[in-house]
């Protein structure tokens, strides 16, 4: 037996046979050429091909996982097509340099960029200009790649990589798990990964080097393990894992089309957060309340421009319409730090995550703010929008945004447009200058939605990619504790919604501290609603704040996880 550790995928059981999947050879020897217009066809040829073979597959992927991992490959269309990119690569053939080069050097430098972010969902980028990249390659070349559409029964993908491409045609009911050598929890192989329910475990170092195809392996999705070749005890062990993960997965149907309560019967709003507007069909499928949070910048990442009044409307329109009556809180324009927009020409900083971004860059650029927020007033005519303000840590940022709303309700008013006069505006509390003036802040908003991941970052000063700090990085530290209750008590005090849009709020160790601070909503990834669900209905308020109180005699994060784990439901 060997076993192995990565990341925790797509949680789960699955015990097979590996088959390995090896990238095709795309190397290829640099030529010079002769005919730079027919150098330029074969490239233009090789854009069209891949864009109807990604088309199709988009839509073999909807019927086979559904419309929010098809969507995935729209962003493959998007690089394919970029203009930017186009105007690289013929520049390249005009100088001289054959197709294949070309198109190695224009995505080798895309690939780069984003894999420089620190934001890991839009390091994930890197992986579909990877992907591309592949498919033009392959095609210049005359390759195939990499086909998963007939395997033998309980197979065990193992690969480098799961792209999207490979996965459009996958044979899903032969796969009981997969492994690759990279990707994270938000990388599109994980994602892919959950859409399809197969247990898959990520980042296994030269996994593809040590196991060949047939060995029996064991993939721990949910505690993100694999085993090589294991014991007859290890198979029956986990085998029984697997029978009992298959059973908690029934029992958690029982909470479906259910009121999120307490054991005792304090209701609380469980809701998704998600990307885009397709995103909002998983919502709904996973049983949500609502959208606790729709990150907007997503439209703008995916644009060559700024979208316009209309393209904005549509896209918030569209999640409003899906959710129906349901809460939808749509987060303006999150730019700046980790998050690149190369048409918005922003200033190089040293210190970018403390620098000009989110509201702070908004608000200096009200105009293209306004568009924004009357494309949001537009859209709460058709269902229940929340407008919310990223990164506040002043109150006069609440007040500048609110007068520019007011200023875009006179201007729908003499347009003659219908938008919902009432609408709510709130701020993610997600620094520690916010938390400290939390009651402050709660008298010029309408809700809070705590952003953990940044607020653990910025209370911490620890970066969650940095090994070195990771064991700082944690939302049991009793700074952060101290920080979430004052945060939910002020709010409470003045009568507005709390929430958690943060990975934290779907942490089934933190639930019921966050039920005895009186967190009112919880905002989880779609996969997660049903078990939070769960965790939430298992913990009465009295229990709850019984186990809150410890917590918070606790000196270090280690004793407060600690106790969290001995008292888990």
């Amino acid at each position: 037996m060997v076993m192995y550790e990565g990341v925790n995928a797509s949680n789960g059981i699955g015990i097979g046979n590996a088959q390995v999947a090896v990238t095709p050879d795309l190397s290829f020897t640099a030529h010079p050429i002769d005919d730079v217009a027919a150098e330029k066809q074969r490239y233009a040829d090789a854009v069209a091909k891949f864009i109807d073979q990604t088309n199709a597959q988009m839509e073999r992927m909807t019927k086979t996982v559904g419309e929010d991992a098809a969507a995935i490959m729209g962003a493959h269309i998007e690089f394919a097509e970029d203009e930017g990119i186009k105007d690289m690569v013929n520049g390249a053939i005009d100088g001289g340099t054959c197709a294949e080069q070309a198109v190695s050097d224009a995505y080798d430098t895309y690939y780069t960029m984003f894999l420089g972010m620190e934001d890991e969902l839009f390091r994930e980028r890197a992986a579909d200009v990877a992907d591309v990249k592949t498919g033009l390659l392959a095609d210049l070349l005359g390759k195939a790649v990499v086909d998963l559409s007939t395997l033998p029964e309980n197979s065990v993908i193992v690969c480098h990589e799961l792209t999207p491409s490979m996965t459009a045609d996958i044979d899903k009911e032969h796969v009981c798990g997969i492994i690759t050598e990279t990707g994270g929890r938000t990388s599109h192989s994980a994602i892919i990964a959950r859409a399809l329910e197969i247990p898959a475990v990520l980042s296994v170092a030269n996994i593809t080097t040590e196991v060949a195809t047939g060995a029996t392996i064991i993939v721990d999705g949910t505690h993100g393990k694999v085993i090589l070749r294991p014991s007859e005890e290890e198979l029956a062990d986990y085998t029984a894992q697997a029978e009992a993960y298959a059973a908690e997965k029934a029992a958690l149907e029982t909470f479906r089309g259910k009121e999120t309560t307490t054991s005792d019967g304090k209701k609380v709003l469980l809701v998704a957060n998600i990307g885009n507007p397709d995103d909002a069909n998983g919502a709904v499928d996973a049983d949500a309340e609502g959208v606790g949070l729709f990150r907007s910048e997503f439209l703008f990442m995916d644009a060559k421009e700024l979208p316009s009044e209309e393209e904005q409307f549509a896209a918030y329109q569209k999640v409003a319409l899906r959710m129906k009556d349901k809460p939808v809180i749509i987060r303006t324009l999150d730019v700046g730090g980790d998050k690149e927009i190369p048409y918005l020409n922003m200033q190089q900083e040293e210190n970018p995550f403390m620098g000009f971004r989110a509201i702070r860059y908004c608000l200096n650029n009200p105009e293209q703010y306004k568009v924004q927020l009357t494309a949001l007033l537009r859209a709460s005519a058709f269902g229940d929008i929340k407008i919310m303000l990223p990164l506040v840590t002043a109150v006069d940022e609440v007040r500048q945004a609110r007068a520019l709303v007011e200023e875009c309700k006179k201007d729908l008013d003499a347009r003659g447009i219908a938008y919902n006069k009432d609408i709510e505006v709130g701020t993610m509390i997600e620094t520690p200058a916010a938390s400290l003036i939390a009651d402050k802040l709660a008298r010029e908003c309408d809700f809070f939605s705590i952003g953990t991941n940044d607020l653990i970052g910025y209370t911490m000063c620890a970066d969650r990619g940095n090994d070195r700090v990771a064991y700082l990085y944690e939302v049991y530290q009793p700074a952060v504790l101290r920080s979430l209750k004052r945060i939910i008590e002020e709010g409470n005090k003045t009568g507005i919604m709390v929430g958690m849009c943060g990975e934290a709020a779907a942490d089934p160790l933190l639930i019921p501290i966050l039920i005895s601070f009186g967190l009112s909503e919880f905002s989880v990834s779609a996969p997660s609603v049903l078990r939070t669900r769960k965790t939430i209905a298992a913990w009465s308020k009295a229990e709850a704040d019984d186990l809150a109180r410890r917590a918070l005699e606790l000196d270090t994060s280690a004793e407060v996880r600690a106790l969290l784990e001995a008292e888990a439901r």
